[in-house]
């Protein structure tokens, strides 16, 4: 039988997740999680200012300016990636962090650990909050069948088509459809999901996940429509589900 390829003697790469909002992490982070973050020097982070408060949240050990903090954002082209790679290749241990939540979903971290496996690089993913099986946990719709979308188009006629589509596709395959949104379109969305949703959908909204406003609901488009709630600019996770 062939064996698995092994790993190089080169860095490990860790997949740090963080904190879904304005809260102590230590709240939502396991010990382990921490004193792994803790122990690292080389960071690859979409966003190195709310990095640096991140490290600071979990009682970095060291002043942050020795912590070296490379950017990976939405922006950043394939021919950039090896040089983000190369402390690993040198034997560096590095971290990668999202800007919330865990890296490399819904992130533009998985171009990188892509990259990291084809050099043989070891990858240890930590624990941590991620928003989208948070709220599939708690909408009470088909945990064992879904499918996260990302986001929805922007424009409104591609937004609506989209949703009846995903509509459909609930229908006929009984898996949950979940989606995000950047938070301040998240009421353009609502809206348009209750204008043209059939009514007896089910739509969960989870809002503020982990967070002192966090909240959880499982309604009808048609149950929605007589008490909707105000999303905007508040990080939100939409699952779709027909009865």
């Amino acid at each position: 039988m062939k064996q698995p390829h092994s790993k190089s003697s080169g860095g490990t790469l860790y997949l740090i997740p963080v904190s879904l909002g304005e809260i102590d992490a230590s709240a939502v982070l396991p010990q382990a999680t921490l004193s792994a973050v803790r122990g690292l020097r080389t960071f690859i982070a979409e966003n190195p200012k709310s990095a640096r408060s991140f490290l600071k949240s979990v009682g970095y050990p060291r002043p942050l300016r020795e912590a070296e903090i490379a950017t990976l954002d939405e922006h950043t082209a394939a021919h950039e990636l090896p040089a983000l790679i190369a402390p690993l290749l040198r034997g560096e241990d590095c971290g990668l962090m999202a800007e919330a939540g865990c890296p490399a979903v819904a992130d533009p971290g998985a171009a990188l650990v892509r990259l990291a496996h084809m050099h043989d690089v070891r990858i240890v993913p930590l624990v941590g909050p991620s928003a989208i099986l948070l709220a599939l946990m708690a909408s009470g719709l088909n945990g064992q069948h879904f499918t996260f979308h990302g986001y929805l188009p922007v424009g409104t006629g591609e937004r609506k088509r989209r949703l009846r589509e995903l509509e459909d596709i609930a229908a006929r395959t009984g898996a949950a459809q979940v989606f995000i949104e950047t938070p301040y379109r998240n009421d353009a969305v609502l809206h348009t999901m209750l204008e043209h949703c059939r009514g007896d959908t089910l739509l969960c909204i989870a809002t503020d996940l982990t967070l002192p406003g966090e909240s959880i609901s499982t309604r009808t488009i048609a149950e929605w429509k007589k008490r909707p709630p105000a999303l905007d600019r508040r990080p939100t996770v939409f699952l779709l589900l027909q009865k």
